[in-house]
């Protein structure tokens, strides 16, 4: 508080030193007098002690004139000269202390990446002795001072930074993660909190320390709830320390100690027999077991060897489940990490189904996914997981796991570079066999490789392999054949996500996927029809052929007929199609001129539509028709103008809309010059001319 008092009244003596020197400064003596007699008034009150015990001011021991005579001796001109050289000589001063300061820091930085901490702050004070006000110097030895332990400090340091900028993100992260340690778990959220005050879009990290002070102090409170219980003399707390002791005794046959686990998967009935558990060392004690260790690395194989293991892995689930702080122990093991992902193919059924489970346990909640993501093997995780799903054992738990992890980005990224042996090669397989009793499951399958598609990378892997369209292919006339909609459905959803990215490999496949698209457009599923169409409006861009091929086909007709009667989602792909077709031929734009002579159904678009896609495509497809002679006199006495007036002069942020109506207001008026005279009575040539620089 004493350092607060001094900082504050600094400031108001800057404030009041400013004013002088404007008053000093000024045409007007008397002025200047007065501030003579309040300079030297300031001067007095110098001899005043600091009550701070650090005295961080620096004190100009060489000015450069030591005038004899008092300041009321000098004149105004001669003063401002004394203080303008002062000021100058200090300037440079400073930006040399400056360029000290920083050459520590940086000096502090090497020594703290070699984990030389106590060098990094030597180096770090050292700046401060030359910079006092260098924010960076307080926040790395913050830092610095959390990896020593010495958390008080480091607080302290970030107090000061934050004197320097109110606004340091640095400062509170290392503050908030200073109190964590400290256990004061209202102060670190405060500090996390005011991170997303001033930088809203850190959420993300924001609130997975928030997560970790929730799970520590969850943590903490389960452990003395658990002391207590334990102290009470209660039996089922005692229990659990004397199941763990019996199982520490070395050199018993693997039917004790799968029988003393078994029977201490039933002691655990709560959150206080797992914190016990964690407080006696369970994992430790089972870990270090010789025995144990040689079963669980199949060093050892021998009667009753995979039972014991399997009650192994049945005890761990049981412990970990909804214990955060016990999952992290048990993926922490180096051993534990080992056995898990190699168990998953083990051909012991009981091994297995408990791998699973304890592997489900951690892939539903995100602490749960980001532990064994960041302490397996996910690339070794992931083919086994696809092994059990082309095997059929358990594919639907394995099915689930990789759902669940599909969901969290850092899992995707680890994929990335052994994507095709780990996912594509056993996907495709999978898909080339489908079957009635296989159908459900690869149709979840399908949905958790759409999750892994939504990251770019993977997506863009997978739209380049030419084994995946040709399995997508076989897959869809499987389908279609035998009515699988539980796969045919998800599959098209996933065929619309990946061909969204041009791939040279789309168009060698295009042809064969129209015409299943086109031949699923016979069907009764409204759901498969609007994906098909979904489809074609993705792969059709990427294929001239393909176009011709859709034409050929009546394409034109059915997206009319689409057009008339569906949802919103089947209107946006249908009218991408349509607007496809008819800017690469010119019998598609004969066949829709043909059926709707004055184009009522792309009138409707333009006058409903909220959808940008919708109106925009509707306008260009309207602008491709146009080019046909006698189309624009068709249109006279309608309200094609208006419509497309409307939308020229729409919401700016609609750039494409506006562009595509002024285009095909300008072929209107152009083929018909009869609609000019409608468009100047709008007053709207002067909003079609401010159109034109949209067009290039």
């Amino acid at each position: 508080m004493d350092q607060l008092v001094d900082v504050e009244r600094f400031l108001k003596n800057v404030d009041k030193i400013s004013e002088l020197v404007k008053d000093l400064n000024s045409c007007d003596v008397e002025v200047q007098q007065k501030a003579m007699a309040k300079a030297d008034g300031c001067i007095a009150t110098l001899d005043e002690p600091c009550r701070t015990n650090v005295n961080k001011t620096r004190i100009n021991i060489n000015p450069p004139l030591q005038p004899s005579l008092s300041l009321q001796n000098e004149s105004p001109e001669n003063f401002m000269k004394i203080m303008e050289t002062d000021a100058e000589e200090r300037r440079v001063r400073k930006i040399a202390r400056a360029k000290k300061a920083t050459a520590l820091k940086d000096k502090g930085n090497e020594a703290y990446a070699q984990e030389d901490y106590e060098t990094a702050v030597k180096y770090y004070s050292d700046g401060l002795a030359e910079l006092p006000d260098m924010q960076q110097l307080y926040t790395n030895r913050a830092q610095t001072f959390i990896k020593m332990e010495k958390y008080k400090e480091a607080i302290s340091d970030c107090e000061w930074a934050l004197k320097c900028n109110e606004r340091c993100i640095k400062a509170y992260l290392h503050m908030g993660k200073a109190y964590l340690a400290l256990k004061n778990y209202n102060g670190s959220r405060k500090c996390f909190e005011k991170i997303a005050e001033i930088e809203p879009g850190r959420e993300k990290m924001v609130k997975e320390h928030m997560t970790q002070v929730d799970l520590e102090e969850e943590r903490e409170t389960q452990e003395m709830n658990a002391m207590q219980e334990f102290d009470k003399g209660d039996e089922k707390a005692t229990r659990v320390p004397q199941l763990l002791e019996k199982l520490s005794r070395p050199g018993q046959k693997p039917f004790y100690y799968s029988g003393g686990m078994e029977i201490l998967s039933q002691a655990l009935t709560d959150c206080t027999g797992q914190t016990l558990f964690r407080l006696n060392n369970g994992f430790s004690i089972i870990s270090s077991n010789d025995m144990v260790r040689s079963y669980m690395l199949q060093e050892t194989k021998g009667p009753g060897s995979q039972e014991f293991f399997a009650s192994v892995l049945k005890l761990w689930r049981v412990v970990c489940q909804g214990n955060d702080q016990n999952q992290k122990m048990m993926m922490t093991c180096p051993m534990t990490r080992q056995c898990i992902v190699h168990s998953l193919t083990s051909e012991n059924v009981a091994v297995q189904t408990e791998c699973l489970a304890l592997l489900c346990l951690y892939s539903q909640m995100p602490h749960g996914r980001c532990l064994a993501t960041d302490n397996l093997n996910v690339p070794m995780l992931v083919r086994n997981l696809m092994v059990c799903i082309t095997k059929k054992q358990q594919e639907n738990t394995a099915v689930k796991i990789l759902q669940n992890f599909a969901a969290y980005n850092k899992f995707c990224i680890q994929l990335r570079d052994v994507l095709t042996n780990s996912v594509i090669v056993p996907f495709t397989t999978i898909l080339r066999n489908i079957s009635i009793s296989n159908q459900h499951v690869i149709g979840s399958l399908i949905l958790a490789v759409g999750r892994l598609a939504q990251d770019d990378v993977i997506r863009r892997k997978f739209t380049h392999d030419p084994e995946c369209w040709k399995a997508f292919l076989v897959a869809i006339k499987q389908c279609s054949a035998l009515e699988y909609k539980e796969v045919l459905y998800p599959m098209l959803g996933l065929i619309i996500n990946l061909s969204t990215i041009t791939s040279p490999v789309i168009p060698e496949h295009a042809v064969s996927l129209t015409d299943c698209c086109l031949g699923l457009m016979g069907g009764s599923d409204g759901g498969v029809i609007t994906r098909a169409t979904g489809v074609l409006s993705t792969v059709l861009p990427q294929s001239s052929e393909a176009v011709q091929h859709a034409i050929q086909r009546d394409v034109v007709r059915t997206m009319r007929r689409l057009l008339k009667a569906t949802g919103q989602t089947a209107t946006k792909y249908a009218i991408k199609t349509l607007t496809v077709c008819t800017a690469a031929s010119h019998l598609a734009r004969v066949e829709l001129v043909k059926s709707d002579k004055k184009l009522s159904i792309l009138r409707l678009l333009l006058d409903s539509s909220c959808d940008e896609m919708v109106s925009g495509n509707a306008a260009l497809c309207l602008a491709h028709c146009l080019e046909l002679d006698g189309i624009a006199s068709n249109l006279l006495g309608t309200d094609i103008v208006m419509l497309l007036l409307r939308l020229a002069a729409g919401d700016a942020k609609r750039t494409a809309v506006q562009q595509n109506a002024a285009i095909a207001l300008g072929k209107l008026c152009r083929s018909e010059p009869r609609h000019k005279n409608k468009l100047r009575e709008l007053h709207g040539l002067g909003i079609l001319h401010s159109c034109m620089k949209l067009i290039t």
